[in-house]
């Protein structure tokens, strides 16, 4: 159980520069009854009482959401995984604000860590505002949302350790000892915790509450850093920042299963992000410029499609039909139909910027980055592109959290819901 501090935290100096066959379709009007059903079972369990964060995040009554999920023509998933709401929308549960009764009641804000600051800079999204600076851990990569959605861990990297926040009143409680903690994933069974251990060369399983280590993973590429599930959660895709690899990794039996360099001389993958068709992944690659696309399940050779210069994060809109890119290396965010897998937008920053990093909204109508190199977020309209808002906030801004969002349970990342 983490526990929270009920003082607020006194701040100190800023100190530091630094694929599968396709599913049989059910008729629309079945789907439909079929979604409604399976939400209000899955609200109701949330709802309930008592308290576990595994019944307050839909996760029992699990055998009845099992077989609602085989009705629905869900392939089975993971043992203990809520099965998805809809067999050919990995995202259906994240529509604009749909938000958990667990998180319904949180203030809206938006956590920045500052890596070159070693604080969260909190702003308030209808103002547009900081409202607080909260001191962290050294070389804070991202903030994170707990798969039960109740806290939110801030990963110090150098600093080895996690600061947890409480999303109800924002206060940090007490750092917990986790080493190398560059970013954080949750297996969807809400078991586990996967520490992408960067520096160390490991994919480390923790328990998911305590964080205590239960099996560290060995990798022999470089720089593990961003990942995403498949629809079924039996397998997660990594990226290896420094050696150009991806890794394919069973989630039950915690073993790499496979390993591909990518066919780019140079190629530094980013961010991972599966489609909502739940079959086509994106890697980004920061020196190809682009997604590498590939399918999943076959774990084929990637082939490029060019988005901008220092192609970094990658975020799903609400009504799960486009992705943006956000390409750091020109302040651009390209705009990819799922659909068609074409490229339908380039929204380009006015007076530059960084954007890197970050997560859209809970009504889905604002994308927020971290402008990396330019101590600054961005607040962007996704109805046309335009900026509403520059942010100033600490230095190296990086993996920020919108929050509340979305969704039933989180895997991780600045937030990837189902």
């Amino acid at each position: 159980m983490i526990q929270f501090s009920h003082v607020r935290p006194r701040l100190r100096p800023l100190l530091r520069p630094g694929d599968r066959p396709r599913p049989r379709r059910l008729p629309r009007g079945l789907r439909r009854i079929a979604v409604l059903t399976a939400g209000g079972v899955l609200l109701a369990a949330a709802g309930c009482g008592g308290g576990s964060s595994d019944e307050a995040a839909g996760r029992r009554p699990h055998h009845e959401q099992q077989r609602q999920g085989a009705a629905r023509g869900v392939p089975q998933g993971l043992p203990g995984m809520p099965p998805l709401l809809d067999p050919n929308d990995v995202y259906a549960a994240d529509r604009p604000n749909a938000l958990s009764p667990v998180v319904k009641d949180f203030p809206s804000r938006v956590y920045v860590p500052n890596t070159e600051s070693d604080t969260v800079s909190v702003i308030d999204p209808t103002t547009y505002k900081v409202i607080e600076t909260i001191p962290v851990g050294s070389q804070p990569q991202h903030v994170v949302p707990s798969w039960d959605l109740k806290t939110l861990w801030v990963n110090n990297d150098r600093g080895h350790t996690l600061t947890p926040i409480d999303p109800a009143t924002g206060r940090a409680g007490k750092t917990v000892p986790v080493h190398d903690p560059y970013n954080l994933y949750f297996t969807p069974d809400g078991k586990y915790a996967v520490v992408m251990a960067s520096m160390d060369r490991e994919l480390v399983f923790r328990d998911a509450h305590t964080m205590k280590r239960k099996k560290t993973v060995p990798v022999s590429c470089l720089g593990v850093n961003h990942a995403d599930f498949s629809p079924d959660g039996r397998y997660f895709i990594v990226s290896c920042e420094f050696s150009g690899e991806l890794l394919k990794v069973d989630t039950e039996k915690m073993k790499v299963i496979g390993q591909q360099k990518l066919p780019f001389d140079g190629a530094m993958p980013q961010d991972v992000k599966i489609a909502s068709d739940g079959r086509t992944w994106y890697v980004a690659d920061m020196m190809a410029d682009g997604l590498w696309v590939l399918d999943g399940d076959k774990f084929t050779e990637p082939w490029l499609m060019p988005t901008g210069k220092g192609a970094h994060g990658l975020y799903v809109s609400r009504d799960s039909k486009s992705m943006y890119i956000s390409n750091r290396g020109e302040g651009s965010i390209s705009v990819l139909d799922l659909k068609s897998r074409k490229l339908v937008h380039k929204w380009e920053l006015p007076d530059g910027g960084s954007p890197d990093m970050g997560g859209v909204s809970a009504d889905g109508k604002v994308l927020w980055l971290s402008g990396r190199y330019n101590s600054e977020v961005y607040a962007i309209d996704t109805t046309d592109g335009h900026q509403i808002a520059r942010i100033p906030v600490g230095a190296g801004p990086h993996g920020l959290a919108v929050y509340p969002q979305p969704g039933r349970y989180s895997l991780g990342h600045t937030g990837i819901f189902r």
